[in-house]
């Protein structure tokens, strides 16, 4: 396979413009992290960009960073921690799952990573303010600027989020930060079924905690951090005296679904740190992967539907709106039960995020789209990358 290995954007630009005058498929990676993460492809040309690392805009006051799109997300960790700041959205590692890295900023947006405290904060698109990036004729162009206020008519810069490297290489990437919270503290509700854990964690979204993550880990989820039993977690960050009031306020408005345990920093931080990595559902290596998107009160339902034909592990973030799933090896990785459950209760969308490479192959990674969809997206396509060499086939198989 050729490889890529550009120095700067220029070269960057150049190697797209190469790789478009010959027709020839590119594989776009910075560290490789996520390189199992949807349909595995056989593209000529992989386009390594690793070599475009480093901050390049950081003002704390107003916080706003920016950072090159090989840029590890460790670095900018680092540096925003030095000024008691951080990535609001908490991009997932995929060490456990993978056994790989957290990767880089880049690879974080373009697949729109978002971890548990999406709840309240929003998601990783929701903090794009501006993108450099390369379109498929190897065009470079930017997208929005390094102002919070910035407006344009059409949003490209949180379009691109999420598109998974097939619209356009993102060389550069600015984000919104936020200040980090003084203190964490977990609040623990034990021994709940996964009905009584959502309906918990729906009224506790609902009060004013300010709860900034609210998960369910099921029995041998739970054992995996050390619990001996289902625990219902839900997360409150600020100021420690805040923190200790909205504690004892949720603790009472919860006293019907049991006697509240406490975390304190320390270990409130590794168990979100686990819940945002997946960690609980990693072993054993070659179990089944889903990750499921519905709606919070449904989430028991289609688990049900799913666990009284498999066996299967199950997390529950996002207060019962995101599931996942970890399944015994199976044929057809339970595709066709697991969409058909969602469907039935209420809607949503279910995406294969670890499978050997085979059954990546044979069914949908990403939930099918409607046709209307479909032709919104091969549009799109075709005007950002009109010779399909951007990572063709990795998201659908029809481009």
């Amino acid at each position: 396979m050729s490889h890529f290995l550009p120095a700067d954007p220029a070269e960057a630009a150049a190697a797209v413009a190469e790789a478009a005058a010959k027709r020839m498929p590119l594989s776009v990676a910075g560290l490789a992290s996520k390189a199992a993460l949807g349909r595995p492809t056989e593209n000529a040309c992989r386009l390594d960009l690793s070599r475009l690392n480093g901050i390049t805009f950081y003002e704390p006051e107003e916080l706003v960073v920016s950072a090159l799109a090989g840029t590890p997300v460790e670095t900018i960790d680092a540096l925003l921690a030095k000024n008691a700041q951080e990535l609001p959205f908490e991009p997932m590692s995929f060490a456990a799952l993978y056994g790989t890295g957290r990767g880089t900023v880049g690879g974080a947006i373009m697949t729109n990573l978002s971890g548990p405290r999406r709840i309240k904060a929003g998601a990783a698109r929701d903090f794009i303010l501006g993108v450099k990036a390369i379109s498929g004729r190897g065009e470079a162009f930017k997208s929005g600027g390094r102002v919070v206020k910035n407006v344009t008519g059409y949003d490209l810069s949180r379009g691109l989020a999420g598109s998974f490297g097939t619209l356009a290489v993102a060389t550069e990437i600015t984000l919104k930060v936020l200040p980090g919270a003084e203190t964490s503290v977990t609040l623990i509700l034990e021994n709940l079924d996964p009905v009584r854990a959502v309906e918990a964690l729906c009224t506790a979204m609902g009060t004013p905690a300010d709860v900034s993550g609210a998960a369910h880990l099921p029995l041998e989820a739970a054992q995996t951090q050390g619990f001996t039993t289902a625990i219902t977690a839900m997360r409150l960050e600020g100021f420690a005296p805040s923190v200790a009031g909205r504690f004892d306020q949720l603790a009472a408005v919860l006293k019907s679904s049991g006697p509240a345990g406490r975390l304190e920093a320390e270990a409130s931080q590794s168990l979100w740190q686990a819940i945002r990595d997946v960690t609980p559902l990693a072993e054993p290596r070659e179990s089944i992967i889903w990750r499921l998107s519905v709606t919070p009160a449904a989430g028991p339902k289609i688990a049900a539907a799913i666990t009284a034909v498999h066996e299967a592990k199950l997390l529950f973030d996002w207060s019962g709106g995101l599931i996942w799933i970890a399944l015994d090896p199976c044929a057809d990785a339970a595709a066709a039960l697991i969409r058909q459950a969602i469907a039935q209760h209420g809607g949503g969308h279910a995406t294969l995020i670890r499978a050997p490479a085979a059954l990546r192959a044979q069914i949908p990674v990403f939930e099918p789209q409607p046709p209307v969809l479909t032709a919104l997206s091969r549009r799109l396509k075709d005007a950002f990358d009109p010779f399909g060499i951007l990572e063709p086939q990795r998201m659908w198989a029809e481009f």
